[in-house]
């Protein structure tokens, strides 16, 4: 493996940026309580009834949480970018079947291309944990 593809890899499993993205997903799932103006017209722009997005909250909410346990449970966080990649997956058909191909497409597929990294490589497993904790 080249140095610059083992220092991607050493980024991309490290906790911090785990605490990071638990950080925008958090302030995000805050901004989702009652959806500021954008992310209404975002959901708007993609038909994403109304009365379904009280979910929103809670999805961005655990995974804050998820993603913020990368120390604690490595399995736990790699799971989140898992489900997260799933999610985006998901957003990014919303945006292309709503033919909403602006702004929030791009962010939807770079978040699909961060949380797909980040469960392909997952954090660290400490070296000392059983098996059964890993």
């Amino acid at each position: 493996m080249s140095t610059d593809a083992s220092g991607l890899q050493r980024v991309l499993r490290s906790p911090e940026l785990y605490y990071l993205a638990a950080a925008g997903q958090a302030a995000d799932a805050a901004a989702c309580v009652k959806p500021i103006d954008y992310i209404r017209r975002c959901l708007d722009d993609v038909g994403f009834p109304a009365e379904g997005r009280w979910i929103f909250p809670i999805i961005k909410g655990a995974s804050a949480v998820g993603l913020a346990s990368a120390r604690l449970s490595p399995g736990l966080a790699r799971l989140t970018a898992v489900m997260l990649t799933l999610y985006f997956s998901l957003a990014v058909g919303s945006h292309l079947r709503a033919r909403d191909l602006r702004l929030n497409f791009a962010a939807a597929t770079s978040l699909l291309a961060f949380y797909s990294a980040l469960a392909v490589t997952g954090p660290p497993t400490p070296a000392n944990a059983s098996p059964g904790t890993r």
